[in-house]
């Protein structure tokens, strides 16, 4: 028996060898990006990279040159299809995680030192005493102030890992303070705004899609209806997207029954369908949706899903036009691939993606010329595609190709948008650092405003405070004597809508801002008709 084991146990092993060889070279095609057996040749990018690496004159960084060559590869792709470097992982990931390790503040950089512009509520730096107004010296062993540091350094000083600890030296009213903070989870919220805007209209703004933005969204939602909430505002304008499944779980909350929200579909990945699966907190009040060109992705697919069910009114301008779907891969070297690998399609069959054919300038090039075709002043000058043609339930026209029509339109406001002394006040952050230092100057006087909508309805500018800003603006440059009076409101609606910012970060400026932006004020009227 030892003897016949003896013969036939090496081929019996060379069959089982020979077995596994094929099952891994099978399996190599379900591993997406990762090949558990591979025997194909190499392609000339990589051997052009070995000899470079190999053979050429000076020493070069081939890591660099393969970065460079990966983006040159992916423009010949789609726009949307990118890169992104090892370095720029982290940060990239934050923005869709919702969340990141720091200590709580935003800052600004005033004559070349760190300034607290605010402190986010229960978060590190309130924990530890830090107060807006405060100047950083030191950060642990590092110098700052009076250093000009790029925004993107100071970032990394001050963020680092759950629990670790960093040492901040500040000024504070001509005293020298040192604290030591230690980093936590800092939220990245979905949700600028959400507050009742009448007595039974809920006004809700989200800034991206998240993976924590659908818990948002319900908890501000609940609150709302708590409140009175029976019809709805949607804010999506500027909201660029991000989970696809994120913004299928929010256009569950408004659609009934078993409706399709969205379907995907790519040569390589096969047709998924997101459909309703719940009962939703807000199936049945009036709810309208606003959208501007810088509504995408994400954004679209919502707002295409409530347009072809006549769920909402859609009121603004026409939508970015992203129609396509990204899954990120990472990589060896601690970098990632952000790859094109399927269209969505709304509940009509319409894809709203943009033409893209004559290459990324182009292609965004066109939401610029918007403005300077007219389009965003003019209905009669929007760009349909009318090669695309579909209709929703109830027989109402739409198009695809070229982002989401909006049902009612209403022109850009450009009051004083285009003049060299407002481009002038936007570069030069002239409104923000105003109200900043009006703030810190008045902070006893404002604390009399109990709540964002007491200081909406009272407080206004007086001559006093706009001879100060003017005063400011002489400072940067800028010469306001000589404009409008519309372009002084508008002015005058900003710098109000920043000293709330202040108060009540970006809750207060929304509700500040909306009691004079057109789309706000034309929503309501449908609402309330």
């Amino acid at each position: 028996m030892n003897k016949k084991l003896q013969v036939w146990l090496p081929l019996l092993l060379s069959v089982i060898m020979i077995i596994g060889m094929m099952l891994g070279y099978r399996m190599r095609d379900t591993m997406p990006g990762r090949k558990f057996f591979s025997i194909d040749k190499s392609y000339p990018l990589q051997e052009v990279l070995n000899l470079i690496k190999d053979r050429y004159v000076d020493e070069v960084k081939v890591n660099e040159l393969t970065d460079t060559a990966i983006a040159v590869v992916l423009s010949k792709l789609d726009p949307h299809s990118v890169f992104i470097a090892a370095d720029e992982v982290e940060s990239v990931n934050e923005d869709i995680a919702g969340n990141f390790f720091g200590i709580g503040i935003e800052f600004d950089i005033l004559q070349d030192t760190i300034n607290v512009i605010n402190v986010v509520p229960d978060g590190p730096s309130f924990k530890a005493g830090i107060q807006t107004g405060d100047k950083f010296l030191k950060v642990n062993d590092s110098a700052i102030a009076g250093r000009k540091l790029p925004v993107e350094s100071i970032r990394k000083l001050l963020r680092g890992g759950n629990g670790s600890k960093v040492v901040i030296e500040i000024l504070r009213n001509a005293e020298i303070k040192t604290f030591s903070i230690t980093r936590g989870i800092i939220p990245v919220s979905s949700v600028d705004a959400a507050y009742m805007i009448t007595k039974d209209i809920g006004y809700l703004r989200l800034n991206k899609f998240s993976q924590v933005t659908y818990r948002e969204f319900m908890e501000n939602l609940e609150v709302l209806q708590k409140q009175g909430l029976k019809k709805m505002i949607l804010d999506l304008r500027g909201n660029g997207g991000g989970v696809l499944d994120q913004a299928t779980e929010v256009a569950d909350e408004f659609l009934d029954g078993d409706k399709l929200i969205t379907y995907t579909q790519g040569s390589h990945f096969q047709k998924k369908e997101y459909r309703c699966k719940r009962q939703g907190l807000f199936e049945k009040g009036a709810l309208v949706v606003l959208s501007d060109e810088g509504t995408a992705s994400a954004s679209e697919i919502l707002i295409g899903a409530l347009q072809d069910w006549n769920r909402a009114i859609i009121i603004g301008r026409r939508t970015f036009g992203k129609g396509l779907v990204q899954e990120q891969y990472d990589l060896s070297d601690g970098s990632a691939l952000r790859l094109t690998i399927a269209r969505y399609f709304t509940p009509v069959g319409r894809s709203i993606q943009r033409p893209y054919i004559n290459g990324e300038k182009a292609y965004y090039e066109e939401i610029t010329n918007r403005f300077h075709d007219g389009e965003v002043a003019n209905a009669d000058s929007v760009k349909n595609d009318t090669s695309k043609i579909f209709k929703t339930q109830n027989g109402k026209i739409v198009y695809g190709g070229g982002g989401i029509t909006p049902d009612i339109f209403v022109a850009f406001d450009t009051a004083g948008s285009e003049t060299h002394a407002f481009l002038k006040l936007y570069y030069k952050a002239s409104v923000s650092k105003f109200a900043y230092k009006y703030y810190l100057q008045n902070r006893d006087q404002l604390k009399k405003y109990k709540s964002a909508a007491d200081f909406s309805e009272n407080f206004s500018l007086v001559d006093r405070e706009w001879n100060q800003f003017q005063l400011q603006a002489q400072k940067d440059s800028i010469n306001l004597n000589d404009i409008s009076q519309k372009e002084k409101n508008e002015l005058s609606t900003r710098i109000k809508s920043s000293i709330a910012r202040q108060l009540w970060r970006n809750q207060g400026y929304f509700q500040s801002m909306n009691t004079k932006d057109q789309v706000v004020i034309r929503a309501l009227a449908e609402l309330n008709k």
